[in-house]
């Protein structure tokens, strides 16, 4: 269970941060305790608490300010805060509690290899994203199409198109990229499949024969995940887009039989001067069915 702790400790800053600044609006003051600093070596990790200590406020702030970061410093994850989150992650709850899904982690080199041999990839498939004629025979022949096991690149249902267009303005937007700017586009994308340069490269796998419950499973998990970083400070954004490939992850990592890649993710601290880091995307709420 995430400690409530961390948790009080990493909200009370976030507050604190907030309430220096003299910023003018809300969305102002959301952004700053977005992004507060906090001392992660100074945290008890480790103790066991009661849900008693800390308030349905206190969730909903942290669940507020956590946001996709797409901008990260050099500065490491420690192992130990590391280790932390991921024993947070295992609190999530899971279909007759199968947990079929598996993660892996990427530091340092490996990280490095896995960016370099991403981008490779992506660069062979420019041709097919600005559609040109006959491109996908030509990547075929070339025996350079993903080859991850999703279909990642699908089109986007029509009444879902919306959203997903907006988010679009507001990142290409925060990276001075125009609706034309083929190159400018190109190489916001590389930023995606390089993971962002972020410290922690993660990817998440599901068990076929599990699925839709195994793909569930791992979104629970990895929004706890995602909770228990942003409470000690530390930063993530899901990647979904690094499951076109499965090669580069199976060149460095064992993967069980029957496991397919279904995300990626990574996790740092964020670059607090970064344009793309103030990109808040819409949140709406939950849409309610209507009874009969």
């Amino acid at each position: 269970m995430m400690s409530v702790n961390v948790m009080r400790y990493s909200l009370w800053h976030l507050r604190t941060s907030c309430d220096k600044r003299e910023a003018g609006t809300k969305e102002a003051e959301a952004s700053a305790s977005r992004h507060a600093p906090i001392n992660t070596s100074t945290l008890p990790l480790n103790r066991t608490t009661d849900a008693s200590d800390f308030t349905a406020l206190d969730f909903s702030a942290l669940a507020a300010s956590r946001r996709s970061t797409r901008a990260y410093t050099d500065q490491q994850v420690p192992r130990d805060v590391l280790d932390a989150i991921l024993k947070d992650a295992t609190t999530a709850p899971s279909w007759s509690n199968t947990r079929a899904f598996r993660v892996a982690l990427a530091t340092g080199e490996r990280a490095d290899r896995l960016r370099e041999e991403y981008v490779r990839r992506f660069n062979q498939t420019l041709e097919i994203q600005h559609h040109k004629r006959f491109a996908t025979i030509k990547t075929a022949l070339k025996r350079e199409l993903p080859d991850g096991d999703f279909p990642v690149w699908k089109p986007y249902p029509k009444e879902l198109r919306a959203p997903q267009v907006e988010v679009a303005k507001l990142v290409y937007g925060a990276y001075g990229v125009e609706r034309r700017d083929y190159e400018g586009r190109d190489d916001a994308n590389r930023r995606n499949v390089s993971a962002f340069n972020a410290p922690v490269v993660g990817f998440v796998f599901v068990h076929e024969k599990m699925l839709p419950w195994s793909a569930m499973d791992a979104g629970l998990m990895l929004q706890t995940l995602f909770l228990s970083a942003k409470a000690r400070g530390v930063d993530s954004c899901a990647i979904g887009v690094l499951s076109a490939w499965r090669g580069p992850v199976e060149q460095e990592f064992e993967i069980p039989q029957h496991y397919k890649l279904i995300t990626g993710f990574c996790l740092g601290y964020a670059d607090t001067e970064a344009p793309i880091n103030q990109v808040n995307a819409p949140r709406p709420p939950i849409q309610l069915l209507e009874g009969k």
